[in-house]
């Protein structure tokens, strides 16, 4: 929307003014569609983050750059304004570049979007230098440069086997606690649970060998017996 509010104060931008209107209704459906389907809360936090940007930090935005600035000013203003949005946008995916190389795992990043990432940040970073707009072309460097990130990621770890929560908790295993009587907490380590079950499985073993011993007892007596009734 603010690339909407720099194209008509700049003029001859139809191509950007097209673009954009028609990315905000693709976005307005997707935003109906979450709030159709998603959890109370999920809806809740959505609903605010839009009043917040889209009425709050937009609007203050544009009345200020459109009442207090004019001219040539107003473009720069705007236009950085723009480039920063934008930066704050490409740079959203870095969790979860975090999460594929903590988990080991690209099925939270589709290779089809960081390729449509990439591809979309080439071509308008293309168009930016043509045009001589650097608040288009600047922030789409950045685009391209984590697009390109992104797809090395899923080259790298797409043949990778994931790596399971229990997987990962054994690299920071939890330090378990047993509340006692007087209200004081006592550490159990880890090793003295392994000691723990260890002594129960050995004394479980010790009785399982018992009872094969009686039970072979009995099976010699009846031996016995068969052998003495022949």
């Amino acid at each position: 929307m603010l690339y909407l509010y720099y194209a008509n104060i700049k003029k001859n931008m139809v191509l950007i003014i097209t673009i954009n209107s028609f990315g905000i209704a693709i976005e307005t459906i997707y935003l109906a569609a979450f709030m159709l389907y998603a959890a109370k809360d999920a809806r809740i936090f959505t609903f605010k983050v839009l009043v917040l940007f889209n009425f709050g930090a937009m609007g203050v935005a544009v009345g200020l750059t459109y009442m207090l600035l004019d001219g040539h000013l107003r473009i720069t203003i705007v236009g950085w304004i723009c480039a920063i949005f934008s930066i704050c946008v490409f740079a959203a995916p870095l969790s979860i570049m975090r999460k594929v190389i903590r988990t080991k795992s690209v099925k939270y990043m589709p290779f089809t979007l960081s390729l449509a990432l990439t591809l979309s940040a080439i071509v308008w970073l293309q168009y930016g230098l043509l045009i001589h707009d650097y608040y288009v072309a600047m922030p789409n460097v950045l685009g391209f440069i984590f697009g390109m990130a992104q797809m090395i990621l899923y080259a790298i770890y797409k043949k990778t086997p994931s790596r399971t929560r229990g997987e990962l908790q054994q690299q920071h295993p939890p330090q378990p606690t047993i509340d006692s009587k007087n209200g004081d907490d006592i550490t159990v380590t880890v090793d003295d649970m392994n000691k723990a079950v260890e002594m129960m499985q050995l004394e479980s073993t010790a009785k399982g060998g018992g009872e094969n011993d009686e039970g072979s007892h009995i099976r010699n007596n009846d031996d016995d017996i068969i052998t003495t009734a022949a």
